[in-house]
């Protein structure tokens, strides 16, 4: 009896060191979560995998969406701090989608502190005049705004794009509807290729905020994406040589410049056959087009020359609305193009779909591609 109580207390006694280090280990890296989740009652797991199944139950991902975003929580032993993120995003308005794409965009924010990291931006946002579901939409499409740091990272941002567009209001339009539109570095972007406009191009900065009104992605591209778009100053008098041999005149080189810059972008040979394009084939006046410069921008062999061709059949055949015109179908997008003009005709005129799939832009009967932007003599 002895000798058992004995082996029983040497066994409790070994296993001490063993205890004592698995409990300062919680301490140091798991205290905070573990505790709170016993205080509160969340929920605690010691299996590594158990995010998966709290993703998709929580979240609503599907089973290989939550195993590859519980990845980054995989230290995570309560569902203290996701639950709060969660709980506190559906407060602001966020449903279930909502949730996901900032989730899966950047699966860390549930770790986040919601008093002390999240609910400070989304009281920035309140302030600077967004209703819930502007301030929803806005994170939506900039989600990584909820990991900027508001006076080092926000505040800047804003105060340099409300300097550039002229007001707050414009500022706050772009933000709730363009993704790229807070993601760009002051300091490592906007800032240097004002600089480089400025102090090497000679472009006053009132001259750079005009165009940057109407294309704002403009200055916020690489510095050596811009320093490849504005073109040298032969280069530069060459295009405007060039655009004067079709008709332009100063002022309406610079009003398309203006409206339309990435064109400065492109070959001499590319801007040719464009303008000789719409000009010979299409049959637009040389300053209809410095007035429409857009048109210029769009890829001639995979935008243009199909809707072009789409275009004169359907007038071939008696069936091209008089209202329309080619400039302005160029303008939209690629599911409504389909949708007027080709898909009600698949039947009797056959040869649209076939003049897209020659094109090369048009894949089966319902689904197809055409570039927006030209691929092709960027230099």
């Amino acid at each position: 009896m002895a000798a058992s109580t004995l082996r029983s207390v040497l066994r409790r006694n070994s296993l001490l060191p063993l205890f004592e280090t698995c409990r300062l280990r919680d301490l140091l890296f798991f205290s905070s979560s573990v505790d709170a989740a016993a205080a509160v009652g969340g929920t605690m797991s010691p299996d590594p995998h158990f995010m998966v199944q709290y993703l998709e139950n929580s979240c609503g991902f599907s089973p290989s969406e939550a195993a590859k975003f519980s990845k980054p929580l995989a230290h995570l032993r309560s569902t203290e701090k996701p639950d709060a993120v969660l709980n506190f995003m559906r407060s602001q308005g966020f449903d279930g989608a909502g949730i996901r794409k900032v989730i899966s965009w950047r699966p860390n924010y549930l770790c986040y502190n919601v008093e002390k990291s999240l609910a400070p931006k989304f009281q920035f946002l309140r302030d600077l005049g967004l209703s819930e579901s502007d301030i929803v939409d806005a994170i939506v499409n900039n989600r990584y705004i909820l990991g900027f740091d508001i006076h080092r990272s926000l505040v800047p941002r804003l105060e340099m794009w409300e300097s550039l567009l002229g007001s707050r209001e414009r500022v706050l339009k772009h933000f709730k509807k363009k993704t790229w539109f807070f993601c760009n570095s002051v300091e490592k972007r906007i800032h240097p290729n004002l600089k480089f406009l400025r102090d090497e191009c000679g472009i006053p900065e009132e001259r750079v905020s005009m165009i940057v009104k109407s294309r704002p992605r403009f200055i916020s591209q690489k510095p050596e994406s811009l320093r490849a778009l504005v073109v040298s100053k032969e280069r530069f008098e060459a295009k405007v040589e060039l655009m004067r041999s079709f008709g332009w005149s100063e002022s309406e080189f610079s009003s398309a410049a203006r409206k339309a810059p990435n064109f400065l972008a492109m070959s001499l040979d590319m801007v040719r056959r464009k303008m000789e394009f719409f000009i010979n084939v299409a049959g637009y006046d040389p300053s209809f087009i410095a007035s429409q410069p857009y048109l210029l921008i769009y890829s001639l062999q995979k935008r243009v020359i199909p809707r072009f061709r789409v275009t004169e059949m359907l007038k071939s055949k008696g069936l091209w609305p008089r209202q329309c015109n080619f400039a302005w179908i160029l303008c939209f997008t690629d599911t409504k193009f389909m949708e007027k003009f080709v898909l009600p005709h698949k039947e009797n005129v056959p040869e649209l779909l076939d003049i897209l799939r020659v094109a090369g832009t048009c894949k089966g009967n319902d689904t197809f591609h055409l570039a927006s932007e030209d691929e092709e003599g960027l230099s």
